[in-house]
């Protein structure tokens, strides 16, 4: 389904959107406004997405010293098994 929106810009604007229609780079206006649209909520998407880690990783850095200990409890269960 879709809606039908109101949309108002400024007369340069209009005209770039329209240079790029006869140009051929869209078919109409609309296909060109919803191309931007989805383009910005795609990077919004992203934005939430690298927030959110920045966010998580923040709170819980990284242990740079993880390899070792994964490392030092490898060699115990080994040693426990006697192989």
């Amino acid at each position: 389904m879709t809606i039908a929106m109101t949309l108002r810009l400024p007369e340069k604007d209009a005209a770039a959107l329209d240079k790029l229609v006869a140009e051929g780079r869209y078919p109409d206006r609309s296909t060109a406004v919803r191309t931007a649209i989805m383009g910005l909520l795609r990077a919004e998407r992203e934005r939430a997405v690298a927030l959110a880690y920045e966010r998580g990783y923040g709170a819980h850095p990284g242990d740079e010293g993880w390899a070792e200990d994964a490392a030092t409890v490898f060699d115990a269960l080994v040693a426990e098994r006697g192989e």
